[in-house]
């Protein structure tokens, strides 16, 4: 069982983008990994607007435990460009996926 950090977007459709990411992670689990989503539970005691860069921070400290990172989606969101930078600046494993 790997740990996948899941690297989609948040902002903009955010309802869309909740639901996307929720598939992802259903995704992993059916394919015998845990997911780490990070947008599905930060938000529950974050405020986005005035502490994103806390939200960033922490993720990078996910990114460092997880076996893997995994990029859902076509379009790349700024939070996921910096996720995918840094995940590449620690060699991470990066992965493709679609949902």
């Amino acid at each position: 069982m790997k740990l996948i950090y899941v690297c989609s977007p948040y902002r903009g459709d955010f309802n869309k983008n909740v639901r996307n990411a929720q598939k992802a992670c259903r995704q992993l689990v059916d394919n015998g990994h845990v997911p780490i989503a990070p947008h599905l539970f930060f938000p529950q005691f974050l405020n986005e607007e005035t502490e994103r860069e806390i939200a960033l921070e922490m993720n990078k400290r996910l990114i460092d435990v997880c076996d893997v990172l995994c990029v859902f989606g076509n379009e790349i969101s700024d939070g996921m460009k910096f996720e995918l930078d840094y995940a590449n600046s620690i060699g991470k494993d990066v992965w493709k996926a679609g949902v």
